[in-house]
């Protein structure tokens, strides 16, 4: 099986030399060799294979919102998840509302659907611009909560095969999971309940007003450090020097030290070596070392 067997077969749910940066939240960065729109169970079971023997390694992309891409074209496999893949359901069993959402569902919009329901626990997701796939891999968080406090179950597709994982089997730990880069995540089951309407959005309305006054607009890709035990990797960045700190067309916001803004038509490779110049002051100036949240494609260590 080749790349061109792929193509062939996929017609336009696959696009060679495919923007790819350009698709994230920062907004920057350069293509892959191919990139496949699934949209249904069908189309996977349909390019599975040629996708597995294409030769091409794999990177999933949901909103891009942790996601930090280089210069030029990187002979990857992007893969991103449509259609019957953005699906919201819920039923009641007993006590507990069973939400079933598709992995490449917007968090934003399962929020405000399910709190507009009266199906309540999942109201600090708004605040994460991120999927449901995307969240479970680094068990995304905010605001008190994170995904591993309402994930029931999440069914994956790798290596031609189907897993659902158990919570255990998820080893859910801060902005971390057990599911490999190589595991295409295709839904998760959430446990919630049912709540007052006006309730819960209002603490939808309260998680919107508090990112407005506290964490930046512009081209962004969230909190760029884990958060140290005990502290805050925005404290430790101020203190380091670095509010506001520019390297060409990249700067650490001055509302909040923990994320880096690109210029529109930026550069990558600047924001990566602001985060490298960032990481490096820090630890010279307080002796904390901090590691990302962010994933990357075309990089090497961030160190």
């Amino acid at each position: 099986m080749s790349l061109a067997e792929l193509v062939e077969r996929g017609g336009p749910r696959v696009r060679e030399h495919a923007a790819f940066g350009a698709r994230t939240t920062y907004r920057v960065g350069g293509t892959v060799r191919a990139l496949v729109t699934l949209s249904s169970t069908a189309d996977l079971d349909e390019l599975g294979s040629l996708m597995l023997g294409c030769g091409l390694a794999w990177c999933i992309l949901g909103n891009g919102s942790n996601l930090l891409v280089a210069e030029g074209e990187h002979d990857v496999l992007g893969i991103h998840l449509g259609g019957e893949f953005s699906d919201l359901r819920w039923r009641d069993e007993k006590a507990v509302v069973v939400v079933e959402a598709g992995a490449g569902l917007d968090l934003p919009v399962a929020s405000r659907r399910l709190a507009a329901a009266g199906v309540v626990g999942f109201e600090w997701a708004v605040g994460v611009p991120g999927t449901i796939g995307g969240a479970v891999v680094m068990n995304a968080g905010g605001h008190g909560s994170d995904m591993a406090a309402t994930v029931g179950a999440v069914r994956t597709w790798s290596d031609g095969s189907w897993r659902t994982w158990s919570p255990d089997e998820l080893r859910f730990g801060y902005r971390t999971s057990a599911i490999a880069r190589s595991d295409l995540v295709t839904s998760a089951t959430l446990h919630l309940g049912h709540g007052d309407v006006e309730r819960a959005q209002e603490q939808i309305r309260d998680v919107v007003r508090w990112r407005r006054v506290n964490q930046p607009g512009g081209a962004n890709g969230g909190s760029v450090f884990r958060n140290p035990d005990g502290d805050h990797a925005g404290r430790l960045i101020e203190a380091a020097g670095c509010r506001g700190l520019r390297v060409g067309t990249a700067q650490v916001s001055p509302k909040h030290a923990n994320f880096i803004i690109a210029d529109p038509s930026g550069s990558a490779n600047d924001v990566f070596e602001l985060m490298r110049t960032v990481r490096s002051r820090v630890l010279e100036r307080t002796g904390v070392e901090l590691h990302s949240e962010h994933r990357f494609l075309g990089f090497g260590a961030l160190e």
